[in-house]
C-alpha cells in the first residue's frame, strides 16, 4: 500500500491537516462550490442595489431634494389683488381702496409648548384689545386652509400706528406674527348708499368650500362681499391673487426683500346706474320726509322710510335711498359700538333696523298707491268703463252673504257726495268709488278665478323684480288659495273655517290696497314706470356695465361687458285704459280737489301721481302695538315725456300727501334743477 505521509512520491499536499474522524481529506467539491457562488451572487445584487440608490439620491434626485431644502427657507406666499373701484353714473368714484395693514399669524411658527403659544396669543390678544379665544377660533377655523408653514391667518386688518410699532418692537416674542401689507375698502361717498353698496368681509368655510376651485383664486383667508354690490358683483371686483417669495431663517424670520414672482390682478371697475347728487339729494329728502312727517299730529312717530328713482323707459335706477342708514367703514374699521346695530338683535331693533335695504327687501301695505291697479284690472275686465259713474259717499256697506249685520266701510274724506268717473275717483283718491270695484271683483264668477290678483301678479306684484342686488322681498299678492294655505286647523285652530274663508271685505280691502296685501317700494316703481312708459314692464337694475380702469386715471375706460338688461315687453293692457289712469294721475297732481295739488300744482315740471295713506298695525319700543299711517306717493315727469319715476314711502309718516309727496317733490326738483319751497303736503289721501 502506498505511503499515507505527506511527501510521499506522487501524492498531492493537503491544504489541512488530516483528522482521524474522517476517512476522505476537506475537498472544494462542486456542492460547495455552488454554494460560495450563492452568496457572491448575493453579495454583488446587494452591493449593486446599494450603488444604484447611491447614485439615485446623488445624481438623479439631487435637484429634488436640493429644492426642499431650499423650500425650508424660502416661503411662496400668495397675497390679494386691490378690489375693483365702484363708480357712479358719471364715473365719480364712490368706493376705492386705500392701503392699510394687517396682522398674520404663521400657526407652524407657534411654540410647541402649550404654556409659550397661549402666553404669544396672550399677549397678542392684549395688542389687538380682542379675547385670546377668539385668536384660538380664527386660526382653528382655518386649520385646513393649506399646509401651515406657507399660510399665514390674518387675525386683523386696518390695525393702528401704535399697535403696528409694537409688534414690530416685540418681535423676538411675538416670532408667529407678521405685519403685512393689505387694502381695505374707502368710501368717498361716506354714508350714502350704505344698504345697497354692501360691505366685503373674511371668506368663511363655507364660502370658501364653494370657492376654492373658482379661476379667481380666491385664497382661504380671503376678504370677499358679503352684501349689496360688493357680494352680487363680487366675481368682477376681486380680481386674481398674486405672489411672492422670501427667504427666512431657521425661526421663520424673514432674513431677505421680498420678491414678487407673479403680479396680482386689480378687480374691474363697476360703473352703476346711480348719480350720486341725485342719491344725496334723495337721501337728505328722505330725512326731511321724517321730519316733516313728526311736525304733524298723525306722523309723530315717523322713523324710517325708502326713496326710489328710476327710469322709467329702461329700469337704471336713479336714487335708492334707506332710512335709518349707517356709513359703511364701521364695516372696515370694526367697533363694538358701530357695529352693535348691524349685527346685535336687541340693538338692531331699538335703531330700527338700519342695515335693512328698505326699498327693496321691506313690505308695506301699498294703500292708495294702489287703486291704479284695481283701476286698470277693472277695465281690462269691463266691470266699469272709463268714464261710468259711481257714487262716492261717506261709506259703503256691502251686502253680507253670511247674513248679520253689514259692516261698514269708510272713505277716508268723511264728507265726500258726488258721482264720480275714474279719473276723477283717481284724483279724489275715493275709497268708496273703489270699494264698490273690490265688491263687483268678489261677485265674479269662480270659473273666472281672481282677475285683480291676475292682473296685479301681471304687474309684478308678489314676486322679485329681478333688479341685481339681494336680498329682495316678494311682498304678496293675497288669493284664495293663499288664505287656505296659510289659515289651517293645525295653525289656527278656534278660528281656521272662517280665516280660511274667502269673504267680501277681502276682496273690498284688496280695492283700496289694504288689509293682507304688502309690496316693496321697487314694485311700486316698476309699476308706474308701466303706467308712465306705455305699458312696458321694466327690470329695475343698478349696474349698467363692467370696466377696465383707464391707464393712470386718464383717457376712456374700456367697457368690457355691459349689464343692462334688455328693455321690457308690454304686459298686454289697452293703450286707452292706460291714458284714463295718466289723466287720474294727472288730475291728483293739478286739480285744486288733487290729493298732491298743494305740492306740484305749482311745480316748474308737470308732475303726475298718486299718494298713498296705508294703516299697519305697528309695534313701537315702550308702545304697545297699534295702528299708525304709512306715507306713500308715487309718480312720474315730464307727464308726457317720462324720464324720472319716483317712489316715496315714510313709515309711520301720516297722510301722504303731508311726507311723502313733499319728499318726492325734493328729488324730483334735484333731477329736473329747479327749486322748490319746503312746505306742508296737502293733508289727505
Amino acid at each position: 500500500m502506498a505511503s499515507n505521509g505527506p511527501r510521499g512520491p506522487g501524492r498531492i499536499p493537503r491544504f489541512l491537516p488530516p483528522d482521524p474522524r474522517v476517512s476522505q481529506p476537506y475537498l472544494l467539491t462542486p456542492k460547495m462550490a455552488l454554494r460560495v457562488a450563492i452568496i457572491g451572487a448575493v453579495a454583488l445584487v446587494a452591493f449593486g442595489i446599494l450603488f444604484l440608490r447611491l447614485w439615485s439620491l446623488q445624481v438623479l434626485a439631487a435637484t429634488k431634494y436640493r429644492s426642499q431644502a431650499q423650500n425650508n427657507q424660502i416661503r411662496t406666499i400668495a397675497f390679494a389683488a386691490p378690489r375693483g373701484p365702484i363708480l357712479d353714473s358719471h364715473g365719480n368714484t364712490l368706493v376705492t381702496n386705500t392701503v392699510s395693514k394687517a396682522v398674520e399669524v404663521w400657526p407652524a411658527d407657534l411654540p410647541k409648548s402649550k404654556k409659550a403659544r397661549n402666553g404669544e396669543l396672550w399677549q397678542l390678544a392684549k395688542v389687538l384689545n380682542v379675547k385670546p379665544a377668539k385668536i384660538e377660533a380664527t386660526i382653528k377655523q382655518h386649520a385646513n386652509d393649506g399646509p401651515a408653514a406657507t399660510t399665514p391667518v390674518t387675525l386683523q386688518v386696518g390695525i393702528t400706528p401704535d399697535q403696528e410699532a409694537y409688534i414690530e418692537e416685540h418681535s423676538t416674542q411675538f416670532g408667529a406674527v407678521k405685519i403685512s401689507p393689505t387694502y381695505l375698502r374707502y368710501y368717498n361717498s361716506e354714508g350714502l348708499l350704505a344698504q345697497t353698496l354692501g360691505y366685503v368681509g373674511r371668506i368663511d368655510p363655507a364660502q370658501w368650500k364653494k370657492l376654492r376651485h373658482s379661476s379667481l383664486g380666491y385664497l382661504p383667508d380671503d376678504r370677499i362681499g358679503q352684501s349689496g354690490l360688493e357680494e352680487a358683483f363680487d366675481q368682477y371686483l376681486h380680481g386674481k391673487p398674486g405672489q411672492y417669495q422670501v427667504t427666512v431663517d431657521s425661526s421663520g424670520r424673514a432674513i431677505g426683500q421680498p420678491q414678487q414672482t407673479l403680479a396680482a390682478q386689480p378687480g374691474k371697475a363697476v360703473r352703476l346706474t346711480i348719480d350720486v347728487s341725485l342719491q344725496r339729494a334723495a337721501e337728505n329728502a328722505l330725512n326731511y320726509g321724517i321730519h316733516l312727517a313728526q311736525t304733524t299730529k298723525d306722523g309723530t312717530f315717523a322713523d324710517g322710510g325708502a326713496i326710489i328713482a328710476m327710469d322709467p323707459n329702461t329700469g337704471a335706477i336713479l336714487a335708492l335711498a334707506s332710512n335709518p342708514t349707517y356709513k359703511p367703514r364701521v364695516w372696515v374699521y370694526k367697533t363694538a359700538n358701530g357695529l352693535k346695530p348691524l349685527l346685535n338683535q336687541k340693538a338692531a331693533a331699538k335703531a330700527n333696523y338700519p342695515v335693512l335695504n328698505r326699498a327693496i327687501d321691506v313690505t308695506y301695505p301699498p294703500g292708495s298707491t294702489w287703486k291704479p291697479v284695481t283701476a286698470l284690472a277693472a277695465l281690462e275686465q269691463r266691470i266699469v268703463g272709463p268714464y261710468d259713474t259711481l257714487d262716492c259717499t261717506g261709506t259703503y256697506s256691502p251686502p253680507n252673504p253670511f247674513g248679520g249685520p253689514l259692516q261698514v266701510f269708510h272713505n277716508w274724506n268723511p264728507y265726500a257726495n258726488q258721482w264720480m268717473a275714474m279719473p276723477t275717483a283717481l284724483e279724489q283718491s275715493c275709497d268708496t268709488y273703489f270699494y264698490q270695484l273690490g265688491y263687483d271683483f268678489y261677485q265674479l264668477p269662480p270659473n273666472q278665478g281672481q282677475p285683480l290678483q291676475a292682473w296685479a301678479e301681471r304687474f309684478g306684484f308678489g314676486q322679485h323684480t329681478g333688479v341685481d342686488i339681494g336680498p329682495e322681498a316678494t311682498g304678496l299678492v293675497p288669493t284664495i288659495a293663499w288664505r287656505k294655505k296659510t289659515y289651517t286647523r293645525k295653525n289656527d285652530p278656534k278660528n281656521w273655517q272662517i280665516d280660511s274663508t274667502w269673504k267680501p271685505g277681502d276682496s273690498i280691502q284688496l280695492a283700496i290696497g289694504q288689509k293682507d296685501v304688502a309690496v316693496t317700494p321697487i314694485q311700486l316703481a316698476r309699476f308706474y314706470s308701466m303706467i308712465a312708459n306705455g305699458g312696458r314692464l321694466v327690470t329695475p337694475y343698478l349696474v349698467q356695465d363692467v370696466e377696465a380702469p383707464s391707464s393712470g386715471g386718464k383717457g376712456a375706460p374700456t367697457v368690457l361687458q355691459s349689464l343692462a338688461p334688455p328693455l321690457g315687453k308690454p304686459v298686454g293692457v289697452d293703450p286707452g285704459y292706460l291714458q284714463v289712469i295718466r289723466d287720474g294721475l294727472f288730475l291728483a297732481t293739478h286739480d285744486p280737489n288733487g290729493t298732491s295739488s298743494t305740492t306740484f300744482a305749482n311745480f316748474p315740471v308737470q308732475i303726475a301721481g298718486k299718494t298713498g295713506t296705508a294703516e299697519k298695525v305697528v309695534t313701537l319700543p315702550g308702545y304697545p302695538p297699534q295702528v299708525l299711517n304709512q306715507s306713500l306717493w308715487c309718480g312720474w315727469g315730464p307727464y308726457g315725456k317720462p324720464t324720472i319715476v319716483v317712489c316715496a314711502v315714510i313709515e309711520n309718516g301720516g297722510h301722504g300727501g303731508t311726507a311723502a309727496a313733499p319728499a318726492a317733490a325734493q328729488v324730483l326738483a334735484k333731477y329736473f334743477h329747479v327749486k322748490v319751497p319746503n312746505i306742508l303736503g296737502k293733508t289727505s289721501d
